[in-house]
């Protein structure tokens, strides 16, 4: 196991996961409908970070406003942000994901600028440029979430938002085998941080691999949220989701989906 998560570049290998999602039609990387365009168009629009709705008042009035959509290609999101009449520039890894955004752009006419590159590098961007950066859940694709916030913070103009989701890291901690969810227990097996290139049997990890699926990492509640405060940010919504389709038995139980709203501050901690 050491030797195959050791010669593997994870980055590179899940850019290449997303470029695969993306020629298979999946759920994440499905252009939205005409309709929905229209829809947007005509001010009756809903951006997701989490499956359900945004809460009351995340997203003001977008119109005329700079949104950055982070690591948040796929043809979704950014198209309809562009349709309400934002000037939306989307940011992924991957250009499948990157050409369903500029598939829905030039069927609708809409403008929107897509760019390729890691979410822990917004070196291309001057400070203060965004009014809002949307990220949906995607930081459990990078082994460090730290820079994605700081990076978040200096790109955003002064009392700026920051709209991001995330998985609570308790979803990483149980046991693969599905014999434990048929008897309905849930067998803590991995202790955060979670890597999976090194918390995964090696037969599983190889598998994994083979089938072309993106590799993940379970990062903390500290890292997730008091990443965002050390990061300059002040935070001024929390919510919680649940998987309206659950994969793991904990799902059941308790919303493991987060999402937060943070206003860029320069007072520091």
């Amino acid at each position: 196991m050491q030797d195959t998560s050791t010669k593997l570049d994870i980055i590179d290998h899940n850019r290449q996961a997303w470029d695969r999602q993306a020629s298979r039609d999946c759920e994440w990387s499905r252009p939205v409908t005409p309709d929905l365009i229209a829809a947007a168009r005509q001010g009756r629009w809903q951006a997701r970070l989490t499956p359900g709705d945004l809460p009351q008042g995340w997203l003001p009035d977008i119109r005329g406003k700079r949104i950055l959509c982070l690591a948040s290609a796929g043809g979704q999101q950014a198209p309809i942000l562009a349709a309400a009449g934002a000037d939306v520039t989307v940011f992924d890894i991957s250009e499948g994901q990157l050409d369903q955004d500029r598939l829905v752009a030039e069927r609708e006419g809409l403008s929107l600028t897509a760019i390729q590159g890691d979410m822990r590098d917004l070196s291309i961007f001057a400070d203060g440029t965004f009014d809002i950066v949307f990220h949906p859940i995607s930081n459990l694709y990078v082994p460090d979430i730290e820079p994605v916030w700081h990076e978040c913070h200096r790109v955003l103009k002064t009392g700026g938002r920051l709209l991001a989701s995330f998985f609570n890291p308790v979803v990483f901690v149980g046991d693969r085998d599905q014999s434990y969810a048929e008897q309905g227990l849930i067998r803590p097996a991995y202790a955060l941080p979670f890597v999976e290139a090194e918390h995964l049997a090696a037969e599983a990890l190889q598998a994994k691999i083979e089938r072309g699926e993106a590799l993940v990492f379970g990062h903390s509640l500290a890292a997730q949220i008091n990443g965002q405060l050390r990061a300059g940010f002040v935070l001024v919504g929390f919510h919680e989701d649940w998987q309206p389709v659950p994969r793991f038995l904990i799902d059941r139980y308790l919303p493991t989906f987060i999402a937060t709203c943070a206003i860029r501050s320069d007072l520091g901690l």
